[in-house]
C-alpha cells in the first residue's frame, strides 16, 4: 500500500472510458450497483457469433470504478461471455487475496494499490460484472 490510491494513471483512465454511450438496440442490458458507495455501471451488449460485437456503458462511479470499467471496456469487444466471466472471477480472486495474478487483463496493475481497501472492491468489480453478465444474457 505504498502507492497512492488515486494516481494520474487511474484518473486518466477514469476520464477516458471507451464505449461510454448506451446502445440504442442492445440484446442485453445489465445494471450493477455497489451497496457500499452507490457506484453504478450499466452495460448494453450486442453479440455476434458468440462474441461481443458492440458495447455501451453508463458509468456513475468513483475514479477506481471508472478506471476499472475503462480497462474492461477497452478489451471486451471480440471476447466471448465465457472469457469475460473468467476475467470477472479472476479480478474477484485478486481483490480478495485468493490470487496475486493480474496478468489476465491488460492494464489492471494500475489498480493494485486498491487491493488493500476492501471498501473499494465492489466499485472496481462493477464494470467487469455488468459486461460479463450482459454478454452471458445476450449470448443465451
Amino acid at each position: 500500500m505504498n502507492a497512492p490510491l488515486y494516481n494520474k494513471d487511474i484518473l486518466r483512465l477514469a476520464a477516458s472510458i471507451p464505449h461510454h454511450q448506451r446502445l440504442a438496440d442492445p440484446q442485453a442490458t445489465v445494471e450493477k450497483r455497489s451497496p457500499t458507495c452507490g457506484s453504478r455501471v450499466t452495460a448494453d451488449v450486442r453479440m455476434e457469433a458468440g462474441r461481443v460485437a458492440d458495447l455501451g456503458l453508463d458509468v456513475k462511479a468513483c475514479a477506481l470504478g471508472q478506471a476499472s470499467a475503462a480497462l474492461m471496456a477497452a478489451q471486451a469487444i471480440g471476447m466471448s461471455a465465457e472469457e469475460l466471466t473468467e476475467a470477472r472471477d479472476k479480478l474477484t480472486d485478486y481483490l480478495s487475496g485468493r490470487s496475486d495474478n493480474l496478468d489476465f487483463w491488460p492494464g489492471l496493475a494500475v489498480l493494485a494499490p486498491a487491493r488493500g481497501y476492501p471498501a473499494r472492491h465492489a466499485s472496481i468489480r462493477l464494470g467487469f460484472e455488468a459486461i460479463a453478465e450482459a454478454a452471458r444474457m445476450a449470448d443465451a
